[in-house]
């Protein structure tokens, strides 16, 4: 990583000079440059005192870039056979787990399922896609079909399974993260 660019960049899109940057970090233009060009490295708390004067911190400055992408491809997803239950989970998010809620795509072939979920905190949503399900919830069951949507706090075991004699696909979002 060529840290020096980075504040470079930092700086620029903040419309400071490096004058301005070395006042406020009261360290001197010079140094600023060549930090900015590579030419030398800052200590630790310097580099703290130089991202707190860019509105930012280490944690950010050096997060995965990949933190940034916002358009995801199927050359991008994760995916999960499961033979015994007829059913296939693609991640369409990856590493979606550090993300407040967690987008899956299940495909369920006739007469399979997906594993029963114990209960747990926060929020479900589902949207079918394709064919019809049953939804479980506790003792409850609902058949939810193409286009219907489905809500619910999981205060109880739930899982989804295709009664049909066609397959079914769905886009089922958790949060906090939980599949």
């Amino acid at each position: 990583m060529e840290i020096g660019k980075k504040i470079r960049t930092l700086r620029l899109q903040k419309g400071l000079t490096q004058e301005e940057l070395a006042d406020r970090t009261e360290l001197s233009k010079s140094f600023i440059s060549q930090v900015e060009r590579d030419q030398t490295s800052p200590s630790i708390a310097t580099l703290v005192d130089i991202l707190q004067a860019l509105g930012t911190d280490l944690k950010s400055f050096f997060g995965d870039e990949s933190d940034n992408q916002i358009v995801f491809r199927p050359g991008d997803f994760f995916e999960k056979v499961d033979e015994e239950l007829h059913s296939t989970t693609e991640w369409i998010i990856p590493n979606a787990q550090k993300y407040r809620m967690e987008p899956i795509r299940v495909t369920i072939r006739p007469g399979g399922s997906t594993y029963v979920d114990k209960p747990h905190e926060g929020e479900e949503f589902g949207y079918v896609l394709q064919g019809t399900i049953t939804l479980h919830l506790g003792q409850n069951t609902y058949r939810v079909r193409k286009g219907d949507t489905f809500y619910f706090r999981p205060l109880g075991p739930h899982y989804i399974e295709n009664r049909s004699s066609s397959t079914a696909s769905l886009i089922w979002v958790s949060t906090p993260p939980q599949f």
